[in-house]
């Protein structure tokens, strides 16, 4: 199996269980994908620990399986960045590895994953120890929804249990397709409403619009990317649903005052001073 296949594969899939596979072996990759697709989960792939770090920053997977031994990065350095990060820190990662050894084993666990899978691998093994964390984090998600009473969304008002639930909702949900948001008539009819209510309530938490939300959450992750990573400028701009790059860098002139590529240069240069510095 070739990579432009694999990365076919990965883009399939809607509101699923999201899993990244960090892998450089294209036949295990095979067989995880068979796997977990035949299972309704939706599936991305890396070919090595960079390139996952750099997916896992942008598509905020449910889980992540990555192997130890990979080209550029190991999987140990790509586990210990993802848990240094505050956008993935919190994201479950499963080792899978050849070698067994308990140093291995017990280094892994030490840098922040939840478990251990050793190759060849079992299907049965694979499944279980994805779906009971995957259970785990769905517990932990609903409790916090069982705790909100009021959701302080602005920092300054304070919307009904009814409404703040309704706007975490829909927010979460966007969150997952901002690549290709419905519109508001659709996700109103997603969550039992209707448009008009909807933009009452972003309006009330947010002071803006559904569409307005999307516009400002798009260019917030977008400056985010470009600050904390080093994700190709064409590559964010896909992600979060530009049309083009030219858009993409008007629009984030326009909102920042400065181009993409001109914020990228600055975090740059800053970086070189610091460590000048240092």
């Amino acid at each position: 199996m070739n990579n432009v296949l694999l990365t076919k594969i990965s883009l399939e899939g809607g509101n699923k269980p999201k899993i990244l596979v960090i892998d450089d072996s294209t036949v295990d990759l095979q067989l995880l994908l068979t796997m977990m697709a035949a299972r309704d989960m939706r599936i991305s792939v890396a070919f090595n620990g960079q390139e996952g770090y750099e997916k896992a920053l942008l598509q905020q997977p449910d889980l992540i399986l990555l192997d130890v031994v990979m080209p550029k990065m190991n999987g140990l350095t790509t586990c210990r960045l993802l848990k240094s990060h505050e956008q993935t820190r919190f994201i479950p990662v499963i080792f899978l590895s050849a070698k067994s050894e308990l140093d291995q084993r017990l280094q892994g666990l030490a840098l922040g994953a939840v478990d251990f899978i050793g190759k060849p691998f079992s299907e049965a093994e694979v499944i279980a120890k994805v779906e009971i964390h995957l259970a785990l984090v769905r517990r932990v998600q609903a409790q916090q929804t069982e705790r909100v009473e009021e959701i302080d969304i602005t920092g300054e008002s304070k919307l009904p249990r009814k409404d703040a639930l309704l706007l975490r909702r829909a927010t979460d949900y966007l969150h997952q397709h901002l690549r290709r948001p419905p519109s508001t008539e659709t996700l109103a009819n997603h969550f039992g409403t209707n448009e008009k209510r909807l933009n009452q309530v972003f309006q009330a938490g947010f002071a803006l619009p559904v569409f307005g939300w999307i516009r400002e959450e798009r260019l917030r992750q977008a400056r985010e990317l470009i600050v904390v990573t080093e994700t190709s400028l064409l590559s964010i701009a896909d992600h979060l649903g530009y049309c083009s790059a030219a858009n993409f860098s008007t629009a984030f002139r326009h909102h920042f005052g400065c181009t993409p590529s001109e914020l990228r240069k600055q975090q740059q240069q800053k970086q070189l001073e610091e460590d000048a510095a240092d």
